[in-house]
């Protein structure tokens, strides 16, 4: 029976990549100094450049989950058509996101009991939930079936890393993730905070780097100490409106690591009005998060 991989706009992923392997993905809102905007992957509504440009210009910017008659709407049509779904959603730790498909889904389940519906918490943002959805669909290419897929995607959760940086400080402390005080620190210090994702779907400060390039260093040496290199992965990074610098560690990495592709996109205004402009985050598989 057929199933149908359906995520959320935090995903992250290039539209191309989504259309041509007809995943379905839910977009979330944001909005840009009290303007409400669509978070389509293509940015039709609103390029990520111009989205970054209006943050750099002081503008102020918020977000808002899905809602379960979002969610239900596109299931519904899915199972409607004869189709089983796998849901794959944004980290529970970052968003109500995912609660709000657990309830859909459970709904849903009433209202369809002939059909079948896998969801998981991917505990990932961004490129990360995108690498997570990317190799869901690897999974379905390959033939497996929708709870072989799930089981897949569970047992490759915990080595899902993410690893970034980000330019504007103030953006963090905005959104509660520094205190004032540290802030104010690393700002007179010029200090590039380097975080990353734990197992459940938090983002965690590592280490402080004096110097953009040094923090951008600092994700390559992660990867570096810790990437599968049983097999030629995938990488993916994702930037704000910094292509220079994601490309500078797309070329470190396959410096150090064998890699099949880099895939490198735009982080989306959801993720990037958390983050700011200038973050670079690097995504891939590792012995452990």
């Amino acid at each position: 029976m057929s199933y149908v991989i359906v995520t959320d706009s935090t995903t992250d992923l290039p539209a191309k990549f989504v259309e041509e392997n007809n995943i379905v993905v839910i977009p979330m809102h944001f909005q840009l100094d009290d303007v409400e905007y669509v978070n389509y992957l293509d940015g039709r509504e609103l390029s990520p450049s111009d989205f970054y440009a209006a943050m750099r210009s002081g503008s102020m910017t918020k977000t808002s989950q899905l809602t379960i008659p979002d969610i239900e709407q596109t299931y519904r049509k899915i199972l409607s058509e004869g189709n089983d779904i796998l849901g794959i959603g944004f980290s529970s730790a970052l968003s109500g996101t995912f609660n709000a498909m657990r309830l859909a889904t459970e709904e849903l389940r009433e209202e369809f009991p002939d059909r079948k519906i896998n969801i998981i918490d991917s505990k990932c943002a961004s490129l990360g939930e995108g690498l997570f959805v990317f190799y869901a669909n690897e999974y379905k290419k390959q033939g497996l079936s929708l709870d072989e897929t799930t089981q897949k995607l569970i047992d490759l959760l915990p080595h899902l890393v993410h690893w970034f940086t980000v330019d504007d400080i103030e953006t963090l402390r905005r959104g509660g993730r520094v205190t004032n005080v540290q802030a104010f620190l690393a700002k007179l210090t010029k200090i590039k905070p380097v975080l990353h994702v734990d197992n459940e779907g938090r983002l965690i400060p590592v280490y402080k780097k004096i110097g953009r390039r040094q923090a951008l260093k600092q994700l390559v040496d992660e990867l570096a100490k810790s990437i599968d290199r049983s097999y030629k992965q995938t990488i993916m990074i994702g930037h704000g409106d910094c292509y220079e610098d994601a490309e500078y560690v797309a070329t470190k990495v396959k410096e150090v690591a064998d890699v099949k592709e880099v895939v490198i996109n735009n982080i989306g205004p959801v993720i990037g009005a958390h983050s700011g402009p200038g973050t670079v985050a690097l995504f891939f598989v590792g012995k452990e998060r």
